[in-house]
């Protein structure tokens, strides 16, 4: 089974509201074994157009990173995001 990444990136617009997003995002994170590998940092756009904030994720598989998205905690901590920033999310399949 391969591995799957969660990428996430985000433009924030609402500090305080997106950092209610992040108690129940990083509580979904935990409960769906989710391995963070980039949480924020500095960026260097080599090409395109990139909001100023990613997130990575590893999950054993396809199918846990699509269960972590689904769970009942993200979609309560998607609805916090949704007021609080622009965000563009994606699973991609890894190699093992």
């Amino acid at each position: 089974m391969n591995p799957a990444y969660v990428i996430v990136n985000v433009n924030i617009t609402d500090t305080e509201q997106y950092d209610k997003y992040r108690v129940l995002s990083s509580q979904a994170m935990t409960e769906h074994n989710a391995e963070i590998l980039v949480r924020g940092g500095t960026q260097v756009i080599l090409e395109g157009e990139f909001y100023p904030r990613t997130v990575i994720m590893r999950f054993g598989s396809m199918e846990k990173a699509q269960a972590f998205y689904d769970s009942v905690t993200y979609r309560a901590a998607r609805e916090l995001r949704a007021g609080a920033s622009v965000a563009n999310m994606v699973i991609v399949e890894g190699l093992m």
